[in-house]
């Protein structure tokens, strides 16, 4: 039995103002094709499906379409859980009339000890889903005595675990933060302070943990217990994460494959570093100057309009750092620098507009006109 694992696609979000909707549709129409090739059993969504409670009109329509293709055109099972970025009620709204077409929303607390089974040639696979919740939701849902979002998760779990059987695979879904697993800047902390982490150990009993929430593939504690991590870069600190879905396959007899599937984005998150004048050349044979860009200038000397040049050959530059212009030589402003004259002032204003120096005509006449102005 073969399954997908993906998560945390974050449907409508924007970066710096700028929407996500037309790359994420670019990489969840890679999915589908996964689907179609691999010839999965299932998909399994570990929350953060949506990146608000409420989502975009036009993000709305886009999961519509998705969900569509893959339960209704492909007829393959869908199993997901809602994450901290989801509202749980909404996203679980007509959960049991999806149920027939193939959607299975686990967003219930109470049901956490109810699996979804789907079984492939004999052999019975149990998906048992935590939706994301805090510990007050468990000890409000529960009457336990749980403080923290460790106590709470574990507490699930090992509820979950009374109830499995070892005659089927049994896989978690989860939408947590490990504790120890590396994070980005693009994650909504669920706490302050570190007081989110659970532990990896009461999951260890699963054949498959499925998690959601942090953006980077990796898994913690065991190999079977992983993040897909996002479906595309949420922020430059992602640069280098590989971004794409998990594939599990199950035999009766083997122990569990997991395959990593690589998604190209339609616009890569990069950051680039250099002087102005070698970023410009370089955009203008860059192959990929539609990216989405964090320009680091290294520029020692003030710019006039750096981020109209740069956007003239990388259009979607969408944040400009200028270290290199903060640099002095002690703590505060160079005094010669201030004490440049007017005239001075106005030759380092042209050559940077013209590309060149004034010539002896120019020259001449600025300086009799700021002499002109002085009197």
């Amino acid at each position: 039995m073969k399954f997908l694992h993906t998560s945390d696609w974050h449907i409508g979000r924007q970066f710096h103002n700028v929407s996500l909707l037309e790359d994420q549709q670019y990489v969840l129409n890679q999915l589908i094709e996964y689907i179609k090739q691999q010839e999965v059993d299932a998909l399994i969504i570990a929350g953060d499906i949506y990146d608000r409670a409420l989502p975009p009109a036009n993000g709305v329509e886009l999961l519509d379409r998705v969900l569509s293709t893959i339960c209704m055109e492909l007829k393959i099972p869908t199993i997901l859980i809602p994450g901290n970025h989801d509202s749980a009620e909404r996203i679980r709204f007509g959960a049991n009339q999806m149920k027939q077409s193939g959607l299975h929303i686990m967003g219930e607390l109470q049901q956490v000890t109810q699996p979804t089974v789907i079984e492939v040639d004999g052999l019975e696979v149990a998906f048992y889903g935590i939706p994301y919740c805090e510990p007050a939701m468990v000890r409000n849902t529960f009457d336990v005595e749980v403080s923290s979002y460790d106590e709470a998760h574990s507490y699930l779990v090992e509820e979950i675990k009374k109830v499995m059987s070892d005659k089927q695979k049994n896989v978690l879904i989860s939408h947590c933060f490990i504790d120890g697993a590396s994070e980005s800047d693009s994650e909504r902390p669920l706490q302050i302070g570190g007081a989110d982490r659970v532990s990896y150990q009461p999951c260890i009993d699963f054949d498959y943990v499925a998690l959601g929430h942090l953006h980077s593939p990796q898994f913690k504690g065991k190999e079977h217990i992983r993040y897909s991590g996002s479906i595309m870069k949420y922020s430059f600190s992602e640069q280098h994460q590989k971004k794409g879905v998990t594939l599990v396959e199950f035999d009766s007899e083997m122990p569990v494959s997991m395959t990593h599937l690589a998604l190209k984005p339609l616009r890569d998150m990069r950051i680039i570093e250099g002087e102005l004048s070698t970023i410009l050349e370089q955009g203008k044979v860059d192959p990929n100057n539609d990216d989405y860009l964090l320009v680091r200038l290294t520029d020692k000397h003030a710019i006039l309009d750096p981020m109209g040049k740069l956007r003239e050959v990388y259009p979607n530059v969408l944040h400009l750092e200028k270290p290199g212009m903060l640099e002095t030589n002690s703590t505060q402003l160079n005094q010669e620098s201030l004490k440049q004259g007017e005239l001075d002032m106005f030759r380092d204003f042209y050559s940077q507009i013209a590309g060149q120096a004034m010539s002896e005509d120019q020259d001449k006449l600025v300086s009799e006109l700021i002499n002109r102005l002085t009197k």
